[in-house]
């Protein structure tokens, strides 16, 4: 079975046909094989012929259905797929099963059975009648689930009954498929982000190998360039038609940065501060992505999606559309790491200017919220979503404990746009939210800061 589309698909051989026959037997199949050898060594014993024909047919039926059953298992071709493969958690996927027989005889009763996780809702059953030679059903179920993850689905199980349910065989196809539950994602309004134009022109992004004049690089003419750019002290120098290199186009970056350390959050299930933040963190990535950055994901162990490439960033269109894919299914499958700081984050940070970086993080104590402070060093702008686990456990009607303002405090004096997050507060809020305390404190200067703001 595959996920794409329909494909032939063959149920799994069992061992020792005699033995499997017979333990397909149904009730009414042994009651039959029982009553017909009671009946055989009773014929026996009293001597009455015709008692033993009746026991030797009630005791054949049976075997007779277990046999020709057996031997028409593999004439029934399967196949699954999802729509959505990948659905965000709390919604529907739905899964479409078709069962297609591939024989010339029609086949009896079927009874169809997909094994789902408990988390999908219960497991699926359905009865098909009679599939005639040739022919094909096609039945669907919906699954759900509030919980992230990748969960597997198969194989398919199918029961083979004969028309007297003298015995009934179950067998399972061998393939299975994933399905792939990823953060909930709110749409975010669009605030004032500098940097964004994707342009063409000089800008500090490019670069360019010489200085001055021959602050370009030449390449050869090709057929279609405009003569307007032709080069001609290097078309002198080298004796041919010389262009100058088209302008580079300016792709502002951001980095999202999520706090998985364990100790850092309190909690689990879907309503836990956790989920809060990587929900948050995908609302952002997919987000900036349609605003047209550059955008790459950070947890705090210095781990980074898409990758280490040239940049470690999503590059075009089509390659932020691949990235984006495997930046949710990362945060399908995040779970809590076992590091102690941020430290290995910033490590990262350190190695050139960030653009714009958007933060989720959990409880800070004095020393993580010093190393949180001195990524605002490295990037153009930076915004804090900080959460108080403690306020979290206690759910949206507890007191606020305060616990985390020294330490958003710190972040503020800083540079960052630092936002509390209390328990059951929307995402969209908390943006607007930070949207407008950036624009009523005012960018914070900071040395060798470049575009890429927020602000």
């Amino acid at each position: 079975m595959a996920a794409g589309g329909p494909q032939p698909a063959q149920p799994e051989e069992g061992k020792g046909s005699i033995r499997t026959a017979l333990a397909g037997l149904t009730t009414r199949g042994r009651s039959f094989l029982a009553a017909g050898i009671a009946a055989a060594v009773c014929a026996y014993v009293l001597g009455q012929s015709d008692l033993l024909r009746v026991g030797l047919l009630l005791a054949v039926l049976p075997l007779v259905c277990a046999t020709v059953l057996y031997r028409t298992r593999y004439r029934v071709a399967g196949s699954r797929r999802l729509s959505p493969a990948r659905v965000p958690a709390s919604s529907e996927a739905r899964v479409h099963l078709r069962m297609d027989n591939v024989s010339r005889l029609p086949t009896g009763l079927l009874m169809l059975q997909d094994r789902v996780p408990y988390v999908l809702g219960p497991r699926p059953r359905f009865v098909l009648d009679r599939v005639e030679a040739g022919g094909r059903r096609e039945v669907s179920y919906r699954v759900r689930s509030d919980l992230r993850g990748r969960y597997p689905l198969g194989p398919l199980q199918l029961r083979l009954t004969d028309p007297f349910g003298m015995c009934e065989l179950t067998r399972s196809f061998s393939t299975h498929d994933t399905l792939t539950v990823i953060p909930r994602v709110e749409a975010l309004p669009a605030v004032r982000l500098t940097g964004e134009a994707k342009g063409y022109g000089d800008g500090r992004h490019r670069s360019l190998a010489l200085a001055g004049e021959d602050d370009v690089i030449p390449r050869g003419y090709r057929h279609g360039d405009d003569l307007r750019r032709v080069h001609w002290r290097s078309t002198a120098r080298y004796g041919e038609l010389m262009v100058r290199r088209e302008e580079q186009p300016q792709r502002a970056r951001c980095t999202v940065l999520l706090d998985t350390r364990a100790h850092a959050f309190r909690g689990a299930g879907p309503d836990s501060a956790f989920e809060w933040a990587v929900s948050g963190t995908a609302s952002a990535l997919v987000h900036m992505l349609e605003r047209g950055f550059s955008v790459r994901l950070l947890t705090d162990t210095g781990n980074s999606v898409p990758g280490e490439g040239s940049d470690g960033f999503a590059g075009a269109s089509q390659e932020s559309a691949d990235a984006a894919g495997l930046m949710m299914d990362t945060l399908a499958v995040i779970d809590h790491s076992d590091g102690g700081g941020l430290s290995p984050a910033y490590e990262v940070l350190r190695g050139g200017n960030e653009g714009l970086l958007i933060a989720f993080l959990g409880d800070l104590d004095e020393e993580q919220a010093t190393v949180a402070a001195k990524m605002r060093q490295r990037s153009g702008a930076a915004v804090a979503f900080v959460l108080d686990s403690t306020a979290w456990a206690q759910g949206p009607g507890g007191p606020p404990t305060g616990s985390g303002d020294e330490r958003i405090q710190m972040l503020r004096e800083a540079g960052w746009t630092a936002v509390a997050v209390p328990p059951g507060v929307a995402l969209v809020d908390l943006w607007r939210q930070a949207d407008h305390l950036r624009a009523s404190t005012g960018p914070a200067p900071v040395a060798g800061t470049t575009t890429g703001g927020w602000g």
